[in-house]
């Protein structure tokens, strides 16, 4: 089997799954009870958060748990929606955002908010400018993506965090879900007020996650209840899952500083090798993307039918974002970027690991040049 469909979810590591099932079964205390072991699993619970704190080079005050993405920018704009509606009703954001931001956006939209969609540009990217010119005396949060879950585009955030220190009343959310451990990225150098991260998406296990509340920042609870999480998200923390992903998030950092250039080289050489595949366009960008995604569409060729076959030869890899593939909808990242509509149901995305090698990537490619083969009279009806 040669998975690389990464990007919508990872394969927990070994060391990851012993620590998830030690913390389980000797720590299974309350962290809110006042007994002695409630209180180790506080202390366990301390030591997790300060943990992920320093690799994102935070405060510990600044990490909340959550269970995932989805929460996370949920939990985010919806706080911001209702703390600070005093100060204004318009948000910001792109059209290319993940469905978890999109939506909550036409909730809020719903609820008497304004929000400003901004266009990307033919690489993905939003423009520093189009985000000048949207902003507005009553706007309240800016809501982008560090790395786009689809074709990987790198957002410029650090010089949409700069134009933001000139209204100290808009504040600056990332969804960086999909570049922690592969996209560094500094939230306080860039700006950043708060952050959502997903453990699975770094080779932890799913329903944990966190997000990064800048100091002194407030949020309307999504969650209410007991006041775990300093009162920001209310219910018992998730120890194991919470101590598993600290884990997860040290040894990507490490992977990072030892398999970054590896994983760079795997991600050329099947950039390369599909544009010699006759029919097939690259839909990443060539510059200020992702180490990890690759897309590509092949003309005539229906995502879903192809995915199907190459899962056939043992070879996974997926259509669209994982919370939208089931839909059979076109890619509305690929839509936004002025592609045109058969590239955008006709995208495959790629997405790699850091365990995954070149000799998978050239497994792949042979497994992708036969399938079409395979296909092609099929598809040629």
């Amino acid at each position: 089997m040669i998975y690389f469909d990464n990007s919508a979810t990872t394969k927990p590591k070994k060391e990851v799954l012993d620590t998830f099932y030690k913390v389980a079964e000797n720590y299974f205390g309350n962290p809110s009870s006042v007994h002695h072991l409630g209180l180790q699993a506080e202390n366990l619970l301390s030591q997790a958060r300060n943990q992920i704190a320093t690799l994102l080079k935070t405060d510990e005050q600044e990490i909340i748990f959550t269970s995932g993405g989805t929460e996370g920018n949920n939990f985010i704009i919806k706080g911001v929606a209702e703390k600070y509606r005093n100060r204004g009703h318009h948000m910001i954001t792109t059209m290319i955002e993940h469905p978890s931001v999109l939506n909550t956006c036409i909730q809020l939209e719903n609820n008497g908010f304004d929000v400003t969609y901004l266009p990307v540009d033919e690489t993905g990217r939003v423009r520093v400018e189009d985000v000048k010119r949207a902003l507005r005396k009553d706007t309240i949060l800016v809501s982008i993506m560090h790395v786009n879950n689809e074709i990987g585009s790198v957002q410029p955030i650090a010089k949409i965090g700069e134009l933001l220190k000139n209204h100290p009343k808009t504040l600056f959310h990332v969804d960086h879900v999909q570049g922690v451990t592969k996209v560094p990225l500094d939230f306080h150098e860039s700006n950043v007020d708060f952050a959502s991260i997903s453990s699975h998406k770094f080779h932890g296990l799913k329903g944990t996650g966190a997000i990064y509340i800048r100091k002194g920042l407030k949020l309307a609870p999504l969650l209410a209840g007991g006041g775990q999480e300093r009162g920001f998200r209310s219910g018992t923390e998730n120890l194991a899952g919470i101590v598993a992903m600290a884990k997860a998030l040290r040894l990507g950092m490490l992977d990072y500083e030892a398999k970054i250039d590896t994983m760079m080289d795997v991600r050329d050489f099947l950039i390369n090798e599909l544009q010699l595949i006759e029919g097939v366009t690259m839909n990443t960008p060539k510059q200020n993307t992702s180490p990890h995604i690759i897309n590509f569409s092949v003309q005539g060729f229906k995502a879903e039918v192809l995915v199907h076959e190459l899962e056939q030869h043992g070879l996974y890899v997926s259509t669209t974002s994982a919370c939208s593939s089931r839909t059979n909808e076109p890619s509305r990242t690929i839509l936004a970027m002025g592609l045109g509509e058969e590239r955008a149901t006709t995208s495959i995305r790629i997405s790699l690991s850091f365990d995954n090698t070149m000799e998978e990537a050239k497994q792949a490619v042979a497994i992708i040049k036969q399938s079409i083969k395979n296909l092609k009279p099929v598809m040629r009806g």
